[in-house]
Order: structure tokens, then C-alpha cells, then sequence
């Protein structure tokens, strides 16, 4: 139990090591050689969990994948309405990429790293948000003749693009503010008329209510 508790701690200090030197310097100019010496794991141990740089950033990959899984279904309750859970997630995944490296990384590495992009973050939250409109068509959450494929797709196109530009921008923070401004700008063509007061107030009222969260956590730290 020690050996192997011994082993997850030295893979995950392996893991942040990398993910904080690739942010800096990037994953086509990092070395093995400078991960083993910023997470102080000999490189001996860093081989015997990760045979290359590519497995590394695959195992990056792969953990910030599972954290933003996690922040995407602990918002979505089958009691709130399927939109809610959509807006949700959209601020989340963006806070993910400002608060935590590794995720931040991951996008990147997504588009980079050979064999990472089958089955990608991306997809998995078209797919999210397909099964949220689907079930807000059902309810009648939005437009009657919505495509929740399309509806789903475009929602993860500009979401895409508001954390490319954001980070591109150097305000990976105010990236939430952003989503909200494309809320009130895509809702009409996603909801009835006499719905849209409601969920435009919805997105602005859950912005500032994650946003005061985030303050208090940080506060908190």
C-alpha cells in the first residue's frame, strides 16, 4: 500500500511538473530531462510511468479529460431545466481552463499531441450538450423545431472560441463574462420568445453567482 501510494504521488508530481512546463515553454520545447528536474522525480521514475514525452502529455490528456467530465456532471440535475445545465457547463469548462493548469494544458494538448484528439474534450461536450437538448425539447425548455445536434454543435463551436480567444487574449478569467455576452446574443435563435427574458436573466443571474463563488474560494486559499 505505501509502494503504491509512493507511485501515485510520484506521478502526479510528474504530472503537474509537466503541465506547468509545458504552459511555459510549450510541449514541442520541453524535455524529459527538465521535468525530471522541476518535479524533483528522478528520471529513472519518470520512465517507469511514462516511456515518452508524448505518453506524458497523452497522461495529461487524459487526467484533465476526467476533471472536466467531473465539473460537467455534477451541474447536470435532471431536475433543473436541460438549458440551465448547458449554461452551466459553459462557465465551468471556461473556469476550468483559468483555474487549473493541467486543464488548461490539455486543451492545448488536444490539438497538439498525436492520438489525443480521437475521442477529444470537445466531443465529449457535444455530446453532453446533445442529450441536454434533447431533453430540453422534450420539455419544451426551447424552440419546437430545434435540432439538438445542431443546437448542441453550435453551442460547442463558440464555446471553443471563446476560450481560444481568451487565452489567446491573455484573459482566460474573464472568459465566463465573454460566454454570457454570446448567451444573450444565441438564446433567440435556441428559445421562444416568451422563454428568452427568463433565460437571459438565468445566464446573466448564474454568472454572477459563479463568479461571487470563485471570489469567495479564492478569498478562502
Amino acid at each position: 500500500m505505501a509502494r503504491q501510494l509512493r507511485a501515485e504521488a510520484t506521478r502526479s508530481a510528474a504530472l503537474r511538473a509537466a503541465a506547468d512546463l509545458f504552459l511555459e515553454v510549450g510541449h514541442a520545447s520541453a524535455t524529459l530531462s527538465q521535468v525530471s528536474a522541476e518535479s524533483g522525480v528522478t528520471k529513472g521514475a519518470l520512465y517507469f510511468h511514462f516511456a515518452s514525452k508524448e505518453e506524458l502529455a497523452r497522461a495529461i490528456v487524459d487526467e484533465g479529460r476526467e476533471r472536466v467530465a467531473a465539473a460537467c456532471a455534477a451541474l447536470v440535475d435532471s431536475r433543473s431545466p436541460a438549458l440551465e445545465s448547458v449554461i452551466g457547463i459553459s462557465y465551468a469548462v471556461l473556469d476550468l481552463a483559468n483555474s487549473d493548469t493541467l486543464v488548461r494544458v490539455m486543451y492545448r494538448l488536444q490539438l497538439e499531441v498525436r492520438g489525443s484528439r480521437e475521442d477529444s474534450v470537445f466531443s465529449t461536450w457535444q455530446n453532453h450538450f446533445q442529450n441536454l437538448f434533447e431533453r430540453a425539447i422534450v420539455h419544451g425548455d426551447v424552440l419546437d423545431n430545434l435540432d439538438a445536434e445542431n443546437a448542441a454543435l453550435l453551442v460547442c463551436e463558440v464555446l471553443s472560441g471563446v476560450l481560444v480567444v481568451s487565452e489567446a487574449t491573455d484573459a482566460l478569467d474573464r472568459a465566463p463574462v465573454r460566454m454570457e455576452r454570446v448567451w444573450r446574443a444565441i438564446l433567440p435563435s435556441l428559445v421562444a420568445p416568451d422563454k428568452l427574458p427568463y433565460f437571459r436573466e438565468f445566464a446573466s443571474r448564474s454568472l454572477s453567482s459563479f463568479l461571487r463563488e470563485r471570489d469567495d474560494e479564492s478569498v478562502a486559499l
